[in-house]
């Protein structure tokens, strides 16, 4: 159980990017009425910025 809770928590960065930021940025453009670049819906253009995000943090091991 210990490995288990290990090997999730290493990828959590990139759980919460797809999880909570893609989804965060599609309301967002929704509200300011943005339309998402290359004819993308606006939750596949928030999936791609908050996976990028997220996978950056797991390697990285922070945000910024």
């Amino acid at each position: 159980m210990q490995v288990a809770l290990k090997k999730l928590f290493a990828i959590m960065p990139f759980l919460f990017g797809i999880g909570f930021i893609a989804p965060l940025i599609a309301q967002v453009m929704a509200l300011w009425g943005w339309e998402a670049p290359f004819g993308m819906e606006r939750i596949v253009f928030g999936l791609v910025i908050g996976a990028a995000w997220g996978l950056y943090a797991t390697i990285r091991g922070r945000w910024i």
